[in-house]
């Protein structure tokens, strides 16, 4: 099971954020040049975020069973993975929160109050860039916990 649980934790977690990263760094610029509008791509972003936030969702439900099942004896290490999970999911509802009163400023193809849309947005961006870098280290802190599990640096347990 122990298998099945990191394959799962891994699969999802690089569907979520390896999807953000690329999408980010590439899709947003690439999209912007061949549309030639950054609204345009925009329009593009409001549909693709949907699907990433839903991505999140199932990262974050596999991250959790496997934090609850991890047997790391080291009681910080699962603190800060239990930590940086809570704080994902409360980025996570922060951001459907924002899409939602980003949504509500663009009717027919545009935006309706522009400083209110470029402030939300502005959230937007610094909030998924935190989720961002606590999954990096959410990463590294489970690397490490599999790590110590593997060399047997574990909490013996039945489970």
């Amino acid at each position: 099971m122990t298998l099945v649980r990191r394959f799962l934790v891994l699969t999802t977690l690089m569907f979520w954020q390896g999807g953000f990263t690329f999408y980010a760094a590439v899709v947003v610029h690439v999209g912007s040049d061949v549309l030639g509008s950054h609204l345009e791509q925009g329009l593009v972003t409001q549909s693709v975020t949907n699907y990433l936030n839903l991505a999140g969702i199932a990262a974050l439900v596999m991250l959790g069973w496997d934090i609850a099942n991890a047997r790391d004896a080291v009681g910080r290490r699962r603190l800060l993975r239990w930590a940086l999970w809570i704080f994902l999911i409360l980025s996570l509802a922060g951001l459907a929160w924002l899409h939602l009163r980003l949504d509500e400023l663009i009717e027919s193809r545009q935006i309706v109050d522009g400083s209110r849309f470029y402030q939300l947005h502005a959230w937007y961006l610094n909030i998924g860039t935190a989720q961002w870098a606590g999954s990096l280290i959410l990463i590294g802190a489970t690397l490490l916990s599999w790590r110590a599990e593997d060399k047997g640096l574990s909490i013996r347990s039945s489970s």
